[in-house]
């Protein structure tokens, strides 16, 4: 199992990227930097990833240990979080963000597109990319509040009053699991699309302000929904399924 000292005093680039952002969530902004991608594609070590991108893993390696050396940057450690409390976490700030900006941005990215995708072909394809992840996104966490998480938070009920938990109508918590992982894969795909095309967000000469906002809001939302997927595919899904088995 890692731990804390583990991180600090051993080859980091053996340990899994999943691995360290869970030991500290901070060190999630270094992957940022790097494009490495820790929630969807977060059980490869680092020292893999970084060869993937072409980059030193030296040079990541560095940049976490600094992070971790700073007691103060080690306060936020959601895996260590009962389940039912790492769900509300993610609703009141995950959802709720995605849930405010996404008809923002998709307002924004259609906008440029209809000012701008003649010099700029490449916005029309931006927006039709963010509405598809507008659109599955409103769908995917709709399915997760109403059907998922309730469920996960039933185990959790029922495994502090030490009982046994009725199979639900769906058999396993691992098919809604695995549905989920599966949109989870497809937006953080649509947008990987999107950056490529946008040179990671970079603005054009003559991007106006309303351009210049569309592409810092898609990175902010980006950079979001990595934390938010990697908080459910490595921490909270997993879990899950160890609960289920575990009651069963």
């Amino acid at each position: 199992m890692l731990t804390e000292k583990s991180v600090l005093n051993n080859d980091l680039s053996n340990f899994t990227l999943s691995e360290i952002v869970k030991n500290n969530f901070h060190t999630a902004a270094i992957f940022e930097k790097y494009n490495l991608d820790f929630c969807c594609n977060g059980k490869r070590t680092l020292d893999n990833a970084c060869t993937e991108k072409g980059i030193n893993p030296e040079n990541v390696i560095n940049e976490i240990e600094d992070v971790n050396s700073s007691s103060a940057q080690r306060e936020i450690k959601p895996d260590e979080w009962k389940l039912d409390i790492l769900i509300d976490y993610i609703i009141n700030n995950h959802h709720s963000y995605v849930s405010r900006m996404l008809p923002v941005i998709a307002a924004h990215t259609q906008k440029v597109a209809s000012v701008h995708g003649g010099n700029h072909p490449e916005t029309k394809k931006i927006a039709e990319i963010f509405s598809a992840i507008n659109s599955e996104m409103r769908h995917h966490m709709m399915k997760e509040e109403k059907i998922l998480f309730p469920h996960i938070k039933v185990l959790v009920q029922t495994n502090n009053n030490s009982g046994i938990a009725d199979k639900p109508y769906f058999g396993t918590v691992k098919n809604p699991i695995a549905m989920m992982e599966a949109e989870h894969q497809s937006a953080g795909d649509g947008m990987l699309d999107i950056r490529k095309m946008t040179n990671n967000y970079t603005s054009p000469a003559d991007a106006c302000t309303t351009y210049k906002i569309t592409f810092k809001e898609l990175k902010e939302f980006e950079e979001d929904l990595h934390k938010h997927v990697h908080l459910e595919n490595n921490i909270l899904f997993p879990k899950a399924i160890e609960l289920e088995n575990q009651l069963q």
